[in-house]
């Protein structure tokens, strides 16, 4: 996974160092998550009603889309509980479910394949993939080679073990061991706002720019394991991860910098339309809220879907 600058967002948070405030960029990555599919407060063994295509929508998708019958979705199966692998080895998920029921709409069927989060946004580029649904920020760097359809909003959060023993402050992380994933917003953050904010304050720096992983479950894992002491993700993983680590971990300080996912597809395609299309038709006859609810991430829900709305 790479700079998330690619699955990424750019958030703006104030922060309070000695040296006085900054603006914080932190995002999420991709968590993995295999075994459990329990959702964080919601019940990922529900179904969701098949949502019926729409003619014009189905107008809109390009002719040679169409005649595929499928959408080809790429997705980091690492970043649990947007997307990551059951007990089965199955891809599962609320952007799982998300893109199949965009491709019912458009009268087609989603083919989501695993793949390095850093080889996504290539992939669509090349035309390897139709879609990349894999809790991708929507940022203008992005912008700039893909089209971004918004369908989510998220920040980023910290998580301690439980206690918080080394009394961590997210307000001040200088010289504390902080886990990240590999090429997200979070260790961007890390590398370009908080360790020159700690070098100006004359405070020590977070060691290594970040212990980066390639995977969430592994960031996870080292905090866990204690061999860091705070993590840095998307505000729905922490809260997954809340949950599934039966109470070894818990949240500090408050979500901060959120900012819209997006769907990226091919600059310029037909295809933008029809998926911005299909994601408000299914905030309009509720599959949208049914997939949020069973993965129990509502609370990032949005009410309209745009195209390359990044402000940032």
């Amino acid at each position: 996974m790479t700079a998330r600058t690619p699955r990424t967002r750019l958030f703006a948070a104030a922060t309070t160092l000695a040296a006085g405030s900054l603006l914080l960029t932190a995002c999420g990555s991709s968590t993995s998550s295999s075994g459990s599919t329990g959702a964080a407060g919601g019940n990922a063994t529900q179904s969701v009603a098949a949502a019926s295509a729409d003619p014009a929508l189905v107008a809109l998708v390009p002719a040679d889309v169409k005649a595929g019958g499928k959408l080809v979705v790429a997705a980091d199966a690492s970043y649990a509980p947007n997307e990551f692998k059951d007990e089965k080895g199955a891809i599962v998920g609320m952007d799982v479910d998300l893109a199949k029921a965009i491709a019912q709409k458009l009268g087609l069927t989603a083919d989501v394949q695993n793949a390095d989060f850093t080889s996504i946004i290539p992939g669509i580029s090349s035309k390897k993939y139709q879609l990349g649904m894999s809790s991708f920020t929507d940022t203008k760097e992005r912008e700039q080679t893909v089209d971004m359809v918004t369908y989510f909003t998220a920040g980023s959060a910290a998580a301690v073990k439980k206690g918080n023993p080394d009394k961590i402050s997210l307000d001040d992380l200088c010289g504390k061991k902080v886990a990240v994933q590999t090429g997200t917003t979070q260790a961007d953050e890390v590398k370009d706002t908080r360790n020159p904010a700690c070098t100006a304050a004359g405070k020590p720096t977070i060691p290594n720019d970040g212990d980066k992983f390639t995977l969430q479950t592994d960031v996870t894992g080292a905090l866990v394991a204690g061999r860091d002491q705070v993590m840095l993700a998307d505000s729905p993983v922490v809260d997954y991860a809340l949950k599934q680590t039966g109470g070894q971990l818990e949240k500090i300080g408050d979500t901060y910098d959120s900012a819209p996912y997006g769907i990226v597809v091919a600059k310029g395609s037909d295809l933008t339309k029809a998926v911005q299309g299909a994601v408000t038709a299914l905030i309009a006859d509720g599959t949208y809220k049914q997939i949020l609810d069973k993965w129990g991430v509502a609370a990032g829900a949005v009410t309209a879907s745009e195209i390359n709305a990044a402000k940032s």
